[in-house]
């Protein structure tokens, strides 16, 4: 399997705290996603609203239509929409996130799999953080030391032909 140039590591850095960032930030979401969703699914049957005739923030009755639909019965702001809009949007970014990561670090396909798994799986981006950022920090440490130690042989096998 190929392995990354040294002179990607940088840019491995980079994208390695970008992914770090997106995967708190998706886990966030997607668990709030997953509050949301329990709240207007179950027999509670409420959306979350920001202003409107309720209040600061308040819990809307959801009704069913005559076609089965849901629909909220509150004005103001939908913050249970505007959660589902944003963790959407945002996995897009976890997503590039990932693969930046993934392609940068030369990983078999099933590693990206696993890595956008982890913002649709509730916990598992923060999981996938921890052991990514450890993997990635590891090996970066122990090719540096490798590439350090080759050089340090190599400069000391030239001076012993210089002598």
């Amino acid at each position: 399997m190929p392995q990354p140039k040294l002179a990607t590591f940088p840019q491995i850095r980079g994208a390695l705290r970008f992914y770090q960032i997106c995967s708190v930030i998706t886990g966030v979401g997607l668990l709030l996603l997953c509050a949301e969703m329990v709240l207007k699914y179950t027999p509670l049957a409420v959306e979350l609203f920001l202003g409107g005739s309720g209040g600061f923030l308040w819990f809307a009755p959801v009704v069913p239509s005559p076609e089965g639909e849901l629909i909220s019965t509150g004005d103001g702001i939908n913050l249970s929409l505007g959660i589902l809009i944003v963790h959407g949007w945002f996995y897009v970014v976890y997503l590039a996130a990932c693969f930046r990561v993934w392609s940068l670090m030369r990983w078999p396909f099933w590693r990206l799999i696993l890595l956008a798994g982890g913002g649709v799986v509730p916990f598992l981006s923060f999981f996938m953080e921890f052991y990514v950022a450890r993997d990635v920090k590891r090996y970066l440490a122990e090719r540096e030391a490798a590439a350090a130690e080759k050089a340090a042989s190599k400069a000391a096998s030239t001076q012993e032909v210089a002598q």
